[in-house]
């Protein structure tokens, strides 16, 4: 280690930090957990040492400080303005980050004064002070105050936008939504701008798939359904705002090359005890019911927080399938009723050790169970033949029990002069059992005699294991800003696939169709960009170096000569942005970013799976990673309407295909099918034509174009899409609010492989304000006329699908809400004196 310290040439004030830290880290790798190979463990421990001398060695000189809520919560993207003291010019412009901090670099020598503001508070104008430019000065922290134009006596309500467009994300603010109220997680998604679902209910951003979920800045290591339970089992009344990052920088994981999407969720901030309670009710055809209740209790050591959240009810939804088979006809017709159980725990706290330093800590549980069933019918015929050859009726029950807990321990430094440290350990255990039973009845042509009949379960239980270190640090350097970390996780999965064959009411273990898959994939990763501002340009560029280790094997009794798994890769992923400032009216930016999608346990395990008496499953050993290469470039009218165009190339492009099997049978496999070409604009614009009425509108257009590998039997496929979305929202009676939203997407593609028709839905809310706004009751229609039903056609091989399907997309919803508690314009009062004052001043 000493070895390593001296070749970074570490300042021997650091050097013990560094011999310490570093020597842990190298440790951590030596244990097998992460890095098994000894010459990438010299490398991570290199490259970690130099990030941590890097830390220490730079320094620069700047005027840097915060900006805080009354309850001393940092503000995010609050405006800043620095104003020469001779003649209020405005020298420099920036805003805050997440945590209300920002940094003015390169400024010469003066007297100044500072202006910030912020959506929602009172304009803050400074005191005059003297700036040396000879070493960095650190401003008192800025205060701001909620907007009221008398503050003892006089409350003014600040609404947020429904949509709000930053310089790097857009945020759809949940809680600002009457129609949102009711639905889950996942329902929720199909209401953000330039998202929708496909038929597999898999999220597309933007025309393209690969999204990568993130829930209160934490990347999210369940995939498929599991995820997708988690989402179901989320309320709406939990979440405060989805944002959508379709460009992330170099700090992000490299996974999802269709961008980020990060679910955060509520967080009281008031001072001391806050809560709220709410209750929903939704009927479609079947009736159901969520709730929540949260608390928070702030004082001026430690925030308390927590949430217990609940859904219940029984859904339905249908698929038909038509497939055309070996000059066969096969039309499948489906219903699904599930009776769905969920319930959420949340709980953390905030301790702030100094006005600097913060630990906390959150742990989050979800519980679901439900029990469903199914009825399918399908005739059986030849190909142009009216005459139906026997009926297939398989009715089938099912089990599913889902337990996921995860752990979070985080701290974090804002310390002067613009450093920050940030350290988070998450630990997650997930477990699965889902157990199903299907007996299959073949009837002939009049369904009165059966032909033959075949009864089968399944168990399969699985759990995951989830392990991740993160370090993010930043500082000034030279003119800008230096931000540098690294990311070490881990991920064991243990799979089961146990098959019965049902024989006289007994069940037999096939273990031709059974086996056991254990996969285990690490990352490791680290990264630094550099932001800097000069005039009116800005640059932010950077590089992510991950590391995949991955090994699968299977356990079963069919031999298979692909029964072990193993990978070992190093990928650099650059990113990078430029903007340029022509004035209050216009802006632009161009940004470029490298994303890879990489295969999950379930894609990989090369075991062929019976899912039901027609359909099989198998993974892809050969399965490889997906890269994209995106590049944007954005417009901004007066901060209001945003214009991009957009490029990106996936290479290795895989989507789950249905191919032929068995004559009579087909099976389901992910594969590297085509090359991806995505080209297009998107246009945001929130507007006001009255002062009763505010408007969103985003217009999406694009063209997608898959070109097939040669010889892989997959069609070349090509779409021109449009995608719009509107809401309208009516404030026409004291209190009461209405809400008009719809959107429409033209015939497109989805995964490569469904060419799909057109898909539309709209939405209708009122709200009413009780109590001085402690109580909110909305009622709300979703999909008016009934439309949000889909249907799309796959050619493959030596198949064709016409597969459509749809669920209570139409419901009637009641949300009663009551919050209770502090206010924080109270909060906001009893600050408001002349000792509070003072730290508000500013040296």
């Amino acid at each position: 280690m000493d070895k390593y310290v001296d070749e970074w040439k570490c300042p021997n004030a650091h050097r013990h930090i560094v011999q310490v830290v570093g020597k842990g880290f190298s440790d951590l790798l030596k244990q097998g957990s992460f890095v098994t190979n000894p010459t990438e463990m010299k490398k991570f421990t290199l490259l970690f040492i130099f990030l941590l001398c890097t830390m220490m060695v730079f320094a620069q000189n700047n005027i840097n400080g915060r900006v805080l809520s009354p309850s001393n919560e940092g503000i995010p993207f609050a405006g800043l303005v620095l104003r020469q003291a001779a003649d209020s010019s405005a020298l420099k412009v920036e805003y805050s980050d997440a945590q209300g901090q920002f940094v003015f670099n390169a400024v010469p020598q003066g007297r100044y004064f500072l202006e910030a503001s912020s959506l929602g508070y009172q304009t803050l104008t400074g005191p005059v002070f003297s700036f040396e430019g000879s070493e960095a000065l650190r401003l008192a922290d800025l205060g701001l105050q909620t907007n009221a134009q008398q503050l003892n006596t006089v409350e003014v309500k600040a609404q947020r936008p429904l949509i709000e467009v930053l310089p790097d994300k857009m945020v759809f603010n949940v809680a600002g939504s009457i129609n949102a109220m009711g639905q889950n997680g996942l329902e929720l998604l199909r209401k953000a701008p330039g998202v929708m679902l496909d038929k597999d209910e898999n999220v597309i951003l933007k025309g393209k798939n690969g999204v990568a979920i993130y829930i209160d800045g934490r990347l999210s290591q369940l995939q498929g359904d599991d995820l997708k339970s988690i989402l179901r089992g989320m309320q709406a009344s939990e979440i405060e705002a989805i944002e959508i990052i379709s460009q992330p920088t170099a700090r992000f994981d490299a996974a999802g090359n269709a961008g980020i999407i990060n679910i955060r969720l509520k967080k009281d901030k008031k001072l001391g005890t806050n809560g709220s309670f709410n209750y929903g009710y939704a009927i479609g055809i079947f009736n159901k019911w969520n709730g929540s209740l949260s608390f928070n209790n702030r004082s001026k050591g430690s925030n308390w927080f927590g949430t217990f959240s609940n859904n219940l009810g029984v859904n339905q939804s249908f698929t038909n399938f038509y497939r055309l088979q070996s000059n066969l006809v096969f039309d499948q017709k489906s219903t699904y009723r599930n009776e769905d159980r969920n319930n959420n725990l949340k709980l953390g706290a905030d301790f702030f050790l100094s006005k600097n330093k913060t630990l906390g800590f959150i742990l989050n549980g979800n519980f679901s169970d439900s029990e469903g069933q199914s009825w399918s019918r399908t005739p059986i015929s030849t190909q142009g033949a009216a005459q139906v050859l026997q009926v297939l009726q398989a009715q089938g029950f099912s089990a599913r029990d889902r337990r996921n807990l995860n752990a979070n321990l985080n701290y974090r430094v804002n310390a002067e002069q613009g450093k920050e440290f940030n350290i988070d350990l998450d630990f997650g255990r997930f477990t699965r059992a889902d157990e199903s039973f299907q007996p299959n009845r073949y009837f002939d042509a009049n369904e009165k005699n059966v032909l033959s009949s075949r009864d089968f379960r399944m168990n399969t239980p699985t759990q995951i294991g989830i392990y991740s270190l993160k370090m993010d640090l930043s500082r000034p350097l030279g003119k800008g800003k230096l931000l540098y970390g690294t990311k070490l996780s881990l991920v064991e999965t243990e799979n089961t696939f146990d098959f019965f064959n049902v024989i006289s009411g007994q069940n037999q273990l096939d273990e031709d169709r059974s086996n056991t898959f254990n996969y285990r994939e690490n990352i490791n990763a680290a990264y630094a960009s550099y932001q800097q501002k000069w005039k009116k340009w800005g640059l932010d560029a950077g590089l992510r170096l991950e590391n995949t280790n991955s090994l699968g094997q299977l356990e079963a009794q069919q031999e298979n000569p692909n029964n072990r798994v193993q990978r070992n890769y190093v990928n650099l992923f650059p990113s990078g942005g430029l903007t340029y400032e022509a004035g209050p009216s216009h802006s632009w930016g161009l940004n470029f970013s490298r994303r890879i999608d990489r295969p999950n346990y379930r894609t990989l395990n090369p075991f062929v799976s019976q899912l039901d008496e027609l359909t099989y499953g198998q993974g892809n050993p050969f399965l490889q990673p997906q890269y994209t290469n995106n590049i944007e470039l954005s417009h901004t009218y007066k901060y209001t309407l945003n214009t991009s165009l957009r490029v990106s190339h996936t290479s290795n492009f895989f989507a789950e295909v249905s191919d032929t099997i068995e004559g009579n049978r087909n099976f389901l496999m992910t594969r590297n099918i085509a090359s991806e070409r995505n080209i297009g604009i998107n246009i945001s614009y929130p507007f006001n034509p009255a002062k009763w009425w505010s408007v969103y509108a985003n217009v999406n257009a694009y063209r997608l174009d898959y070109q097939a590998a040669q010889g892989n039997g997959f069609y070349n496929i090509s779409a021109n899409v449009l995608s719009l979305y509107v809401q309208n929202t009516f404030t026409l009676l004291k209190n009461w609010r209405f809400e008009l939203s719809g959107f429409y997407t033209s015939p497109s593609v989805w995964g490569g492989t469904y060419d799909n028709r057109r898909f539309w839905g709209s939405e209708a809310g009122v709200q009413k304000r009780f109590l001085n706004d402690k109580l909110n009751l909305k009622v709300s229609v979703s999909d008016l006329f009934n439309s949000m039903q889909w249907r799309g056609i796959s050619r493959f091989g030596g198949l064709v699908m016409d597969a459509s399907g749809g669920w209570e997309s139409r419901q009637f919803r009641v949300n009663l809400s009551y919050n209770f508690g502090r206010k924080e314009v109270g909060a906001a009062r009893r600050r408001n004196t002349g000792a509070d004052e003072e730290s508000r001043r500013i040296n």
